[in-house]
Parts: structure tokens; sequence; C-alpha cells
């Protein structure tokens, strides 16, 4: 699969809403006692169950950018405090705010860039560690030198990239500017729902800071926003796990069982399996094999009708067709079968190269061997008799036995003996 095929836009959505409905509140002017008293307590509560939820499931990558996210909070969320009551800014406030500008990107990226080691412990001990030290050179620096420390902060270093619209110390710029590109570049080559999660916070961080002392509850909103971009990428990982196969990329057996609950009063199901598909393991390897399950299941995501192709097990597949009859459904099977038998696929050598443009040149140039596989297929429509998608289900598999046994490389019908049937000779059948 390219890179460019598993990027998501679903990856990104969560965050993005998430986003939009924090940077609508933060413009909210006038606040009831209610929301005001929520967005006061709000970052703890997301930091008590999104780091619960995280520690639970030993995600210590994303827990660590919740404690973060919140420390820069606590830090900042003092100051504002102190502004809102006495009218004035602390005498520190302004190195605290340089600090956490300069310090809030670069202690995000590296921990969205630090990925989970095996050792839990240790890996735990050493982003302790890390946070620890930056937190305590920091502390030091500000308690020993606040003033050397705030000019070598708010000095301007590079004036022809000043620019007047430029709230921030400049230091920060850069920083938020690699952590942004180092953590796209991570997306671009690792397409997951959290670092798409930790891209968006990078930029609700960005927009947040310059307001701080500007919007009321911007701080609260926004860390919570961020923090629940970070939960909202676990959980959607989580749910991919569980309800999405990971070597074909479709939806997964689980993902079928609740499909068929929802299912109304009309609706065809077909059972799909590779003809002769452990005989083709044994012969061209386990890599081989999964090469052709992923090819198989890309010729299904693409079947026509109106129908959804699932990864039931194995080299087993599933189609669901809601609100169709059988005859709307059996040319489009019967289109997907010839399409798969038509494929010639090439088989990849083990020095094959990365990129897929150079793999392409060297197969067409040295003849590189190629098979083909095709698969049986068969289909159920659900009858009066039939209460619950189970039962036509295994109508669909029992077609699917009948098809076997007819020859393979073939649709079958539930009851019908050879209802659209096409055999033709390959490797596989």
């Amino acid at each position: 699969m390219s890179r460019v095929s598993a990027v998501r836009f679903s990856h990104f959505l969560p965050s993005l809403l998430l986003l939009l409905a924090g940077l609508s509140a933060a413009y909210v002017k006038d606040l009831n006692v209610f929301f005001t008293s929520l967005f006061n307590v709000l970052p703890t509560l997301v930091l008590l169950l999104g780091g619960s939820y995280c520690a639970v499931y030993r995600r210590q990558r994303e827990l660590f950018l919740m404690i973060t996210v919140y420390v820069a909070y606590f830090l900042l969320d003092t100051q504002t405090d102190y502004y809102r009551d006495n009218g004035r800014v602390r005498e520190d406030a302004a190195v605290v705010f340089h600090l956490c500008c300069l310090l809030l990107p670069l202690l995000f990226s590296i921990y969205a860039l630090w990925q989970e080691k095996t050792h839990l412990f240790r890996d735990f001990v050493a982003r302790c560690a890390v946070l620890l030290a930056v937190g305590s050179v920091a502390l030091a620096l500000e308690q020993s030198y606040p003033q050397a420390l705030l000019n070598w902060l708010a000095e301007i270093r590079w004036p022809a990239l000043h620019g007047s619209w430029m709230s921030l110390i400049q230091l920060s710029y850069p920083m938020f500017l690699i952590g942004f590109v180092t953590l796209a570049a991570q997306y671009w080559y690792q397409p997951r729902p959290l670092h798409a999660a930790q891209l968006v916070g990078v930029m609700g961080l960005f927009w947040m800071l310059p307001q701080t002392f500007i919007l009321p509850f911007t701080l609260n909103i926004m860390c919570s926003q961020v923090m629940l971009m970070i939960a909202a990428g676990v959980a959607h990982e989580a749910y991919q796990m569980a309800f999405r196969d990971e070597l074909t990329g479709l939806p997964g057996r689980r993902a079928l069982n609740e499909r068929m609950q929802r299912l109304g009063r009309n609706y065809v199901l077909a059972m799909t399996d590779v003809d002769h598909f452990k005989r083709f393991n044994d012969t061209h390897g386990h890599d081989v094999g999964d090469q052709v399950l992923r090819l198989v299941a890309s010729k299904l995501s693409k079947v026509n009708g109106g129908g959804r192709a699932y990864r039931y097990g194995g080299e087993e597949f599933a189609v669901v067709f809601a609100g169709k009859t059988l005859d709307e459904c059996m040319p489009h099977l019967e289109e997907i079968r010839e399409i798969v038998a038509n494929y010639d696929i090439k088989l990849r050598n083990s020095d094959r190269p990365q990129d897929d443009q150079q793999g392409r040149q060297r197969r067409a140039g040295s003849g590189a061997s190629s098979v083909s596989v095709t698969v049986s297929i068969g289909v159920a429509e659900r009858q009066m008799e039939q209460r619950t998608p189970e039962e036509v289900l295994k109508s669909a598999d029992q077609a699917l036995y009948a098809a076997k046994g007819a020859g393979r490389n073939c649709v079958i019908a539930a009851g019908q003996n050879r209802r659209g049937a096409v055999r033709t000779q390959s490797a596989a059948g």
C-alpha cells in the first residue's frame, strides 16, 4: 500500500473538529457561571481521565504528551489568574511565558516522536528524566538569572525575518516550525490517527499562546482540546485495531458482526474464498500469500452496487449489500471475480528496491515471474424463513462450498446450481 493511499482525512477529522470547537468557544465573550466553572476544572479533568486511559493501556508517549501540555497550562494559568485578579501581570510573567513558548513545542515534539520501547519501566524513567531535567534547568535559570534569561529569550536574532505580526519570542517560531515539519514527516511515513492528532495539536498550541492574555479561558479551552485530541487519537487507533484488519485494511470480523445487526429486511450477503490458497502459500511463501490477500482485498473494496467488503478470516472475505436483491448484486460479484482472475501478480524479490517506481522498472526490464489467482463466491439473499443475518451468511457459506465443488472460480447463489457461474483456467484455479 502506498503512503498516499494510506493517508486518510478520517485520521484528522476528530482533531480538526475539536480544534474548531475550541476556537469557537474561545471567542465567546459572555459565559454563564456554569461554563466558567467548567473551563476552570476542564484541563484537570481531561488529564485525569485521558491520562488514566493512557496509563491503563500503557500508552506512555500519549501520557507524557498530556503531561507536557498540562504543565504548560498550570504555569500559564497561574499567571492569567493573577492578571485577572489584580489587573496587572506578575514580575516573572514575561520570563515564564517566554520559557513556555520555547519549551512547550520542544517537549511536545520530542515526546511525539519518541516511540515506545520494549522495556516499559525504563522508558517511563527516561521520559520522566527528560521532563525533570528540562524543567529543573529552566527553573534554576529563572530563579538565579531572571533578567539575563529574559533578555536572552526576548532578543531578536534575525531582524530581517522578524515581522510586526509576531507576538511571541523569535526563537519560538523556528521551534514550532521544526516541530510541525517533523510531525508532518512522521505522519507521512506512518499515517496513523495519533500522528494526525499530534500534528493538529501543534497547530492548536501555536494559536493558543499569543491569545493567552487576550481572550479569556483560551488557555483552559485549547489545552483541554489538545489533550482531548491525543485521547481521541488513542481511542481511534484502538477502534482500528479491534475493527479493522491490519494486513488488508478492510473492516474485520467484529465490524462485520456489528454491521449485520443493523441490516434491514432486504439484503444480500456474499462469501468469497481464494482458491487453493494453502497450496499457493506453501509454494510461493507467506509473503507472496499476504500479497495475494491484499490484492483480493483491494479489488473487493471497489465492488460496485453499494457493496461493502470485510475480512472474515484467513483467506475468506464477506461482502454486504444492504437494501439490494440477488439479481442486482450478481453482476457486480461476477465482475469482481473476473477482475481478480485476469490480474497477473508480479512476484516480488527479496532485494526489491524501496522505491515503487524503481521496482516497476526492474520488473519490466527483467521479465519478473507472475502468477494469477482466482476466487470462488457464494451469495445468498435474505428469505422470509431466515430470521437472522447469521442464517443468511450460513446460506452464503454453503453456496461458497457449492462453488468450490463446481470447479472454483465462479459465483453461485444459494439454492441454485450454477447461476451466473463462469469458470476460467488459471494458475490457481
